[in-house]
């Protein structure tokens, strides 16, 4: 009886997602949001992107460092620049990591879109790390080939929804893709769920195409679907897409990513590369703002859009005005 009892306890316990670096790492339901760190990236980051190619490794460790400090709970890792040897640099940098118990106690996501790249990593990476990303794109057979890689080395697998046809960018064609995706991993590769984490595509919203009026909308309700109709399978997303029309405004994309966030979570994302430092708490936004921004997530009226550019264009003049002012009184 007992021995069922432990059985039964521990095949519930290996239904969740677990990483590893030094520490472990449980994605449980009552777990709150898993944050991945951006900063060691090289196509996000120009300070570390400068110090990757300069060859000052030690610095960009401080980087890391940051990052971990910072309440990053996995590190994303990407060295995809032209004039870059990726291999050498994620194999040298992940190597580095290693030597850093403070920094090499959370997981590593290794994050190319070059599999070169992905397997250098997995080949150096201590602990169970997460693989950034593989998709559709290139047809099953591809898809297969490094699923079963990416198991073979034990790593967990971001799935992005991308098809032989294109990005998903509505919500029928998000669930399509991630359910494909998920029958051909879960029954041809024998690929464990909980290990299968799925990215439905953050898109831009707000940018005056009636085609985008939905993204939000979609994503929200494709979480929602995912989390409810493929058994133990995450969700992610890189959450600072989604104000990428307000780039230079501050106010309302902090009030954005915290807003969409917010949301996400509660439809049933559980990780995603976020910047801690970006994010205003959500009880904290102004109403009027807040209100704006939920009209567009949620295509709540036909001039969502215009009213938020408005109050973006008007935060944007305001902030000019005291500028130009400041500078009168610093001539005079």
């Amino acid at each position: 009886m007992s021995d069922t009892k432990h059985q039964t306890s521990n095949t519930k316990y290996q239904k969740y997602l677990t990483l590893s670096g030094l520490e472990s790492l449980v994605v449980t339901p009552e777990s709150n949001f898993i944050n991945v760190g951006e900063r060691t990236n090289v196509t996000g980051s120009r300070k570390f992107l400068r110090l990757i190619k300069e060859g000052d490794y030690n610095e960009a460790l401080e980087v890391a460092r940051h990052q971990v400090e910072g309440g990053a709970q996995i590190l994303d890792v990407n060295m995809d620049e032209g004039m870059l040897d990726g291999k050498y640099a994620m194999t040298k940098f992940l190597n580095l990591i290693a030597s850093e118990p403070d920094i090499a106690r959370i997981p590593i996501m290794i994050d190319s879109s070059k599999w070169e790249i992905i397997e250098a990593g997995l080949k150096v990476v201590q602990g169970k790390s997460v693989v950034n990303s593989i998709s559709l794109k290139e047809g099953e057979a591809e898809f297969i080939h490094h699923a079963k890689l990416v198991k073979r080395y034990g790593a967990a697998v971001i799935v992005m929804a991308f098809d032989e046809v294109g990005q998903a960018d509505t919500y029928q064609r998000r669930i399509d893709i991630c359910k494909r995706s998920y029958d051909i991993l879960v029954n041809r590769v024998n690929f464990p769920p909980q290990d299968i984490i799925f990215d439905p595509n953050i898109f831009p919203v707000a940018t005056g195409m009636e085609a985008h009026r939905k993204n939000a909308l979609d994503f929200f309700m494709a979480t929602k679907w995912i989390r409810e109709n493929l058994p133990y399978a995450n969700v992610s997303g890189g959450v600072s897409n989604v104000s990428f029309s307000f780039r230079g405004n501050d106010t309302v994309r902090e009030a954005m990513h915290a807003s969409f966030l917010y949301h996400a979570i509660q439809h049933g994302m559980n990780l995603g590369i976020v910047n801690p430092a970006m994010l205003e708490v959500y009880d904290e936004i102004d109403n009027q703002l807040l209100e704006l921004v939920e009209d567009v997530f949620f295509d709540r009226r036909d001039d969502a859009t215009e009213r938020l550019l408005d109050f973006a264009e008007s935060v944007h003049a305001s902030r000019v005005g005291t500028s130009r002012e400041g500078t009168s009184r610093d001539l005079s």
